[in-house]
């Protein structure tokens, strides 16, 4: 399994981002729309181009007192896209897995955390395409 880390400034590399860029523009358009007027986007797009069990990564920080939206998206539907968040010792705290691939979820914190964000395709509904990943905080 290849895995990316994924940083706002850095997306696996520089030919790699603006392919993702162009190809992923409508998704993430439509992705955008799961990030409601109740959550401030984070600024961010973060974009891959994943192919077979690739894993795109990404590390933030939650912070406590806070809830989060976390959309992910790929292909021309919802429900392409699995994701997990993992807390700094690997612990799964959530995956869109049992949930019936959910494009997105509301992430209740209470205490700040640092977590990785995986993305893959469903490879049981796409080999390979566009993922695309937003976060926004509730006002």
């Amino acid at each position: 399994m290849r895995r990316f880390l994924l940083t706002p400034l850095f997306l696996i590399a520089a030919t790699v981002t603006s392919n993702a860029q162009g190809l992923c523009a409508p998704i993430a358009d439509r992705c955008e729309r799961h990030i409601t007027a109740q959550y401030i986007p984070d600024g961010q797009f973060y974009r891959a181009l994943l192919q077979g069990d690739e894993v795109a990564e990404f590390d933030m920080t939650l912070f406590g007192g806070s809830t989060y939206r976390v959309a992910a998206c790929s292909g021309d539907s919802d429900g392409l896209l699995l994701f997990s968040v993992f807390d700094k010792d690997r612990n799964l705290l959530f995956t869109n897995k049992e949930h019936s691939s959910a494009p997105y979820w509301d992430l209740a914190i209470t205490n700040t955390l640092d977590v990785t964000v995986e993305a893959s395709l469903d490879p049981s509904k796409a080999g390979s395409g566009c993922a695309v990943m937003l976060v926004g905080f509730k006002k």
